[in-house]
């Protein structure tokens, strides 16, 4: 019986170890650095990172392309509440880890700020076709 128990744990301490991803990981349970948001299924997402003037969103500022809605999402251990400067959109409160729902902007775009730290501060450049790309339309 001894050699089953011996045996099974060594078997779970394999698979487990094999499980646990590559060897190269850090072991770091820091968070890592926020990754510059990508457009998805029509939503733009800018981070609320942290209480840093207009360092404190990424990207900022954002571009909104022509159709898309956007999502503010709080990677700061704080709670933030960013506002349009044109009162246009409200997030409410965002606890560390939410996310606003998906907001339309107005077609120019627009200043924005945290209610809560209005130091914090971003703007949004609405694009002008829904093109994804990031370059600018061909010119012949």
């Amino acid at each position: 019986m001894r050699k089953f128990a011996t045996a099974s744990v060594l078997t779970l301490g394999l698979g487990i170890w094999g499980c646990s991803g590559s060897s190269y990981s850090s072991g770091s349970t820091n968070t890592p650095a926020a990754p510059t948001p990508m457009p998805s299924n029509g939503v733009v997402t800018i981070n609320v990172v942290a209480i840093r003037g207009a360092q404190s969103f990424s990207p900022n500022p954002a571009t909104l392309p022509a159709g898309q809605m956007v999502v503010w999402h709080n990677v700061d251990s704080t709670t933030h509440r960013v506002v349009l400067n044109d009162r246009s959109v409200d997030t409410g409160d965002l606890a560390p880890g939410a996310s606003s729902p998906p907001m339309e902007i107005g077609s120019v775009g627009g200043q924005y700020h945290c209610s809560i730290h209005p130091e914090m501060i971003g703007s949004i450049n609405q694009g002008t076709s829904q093109d994804s790309s990031g370059l600018p339309p061909a010119s012949y």
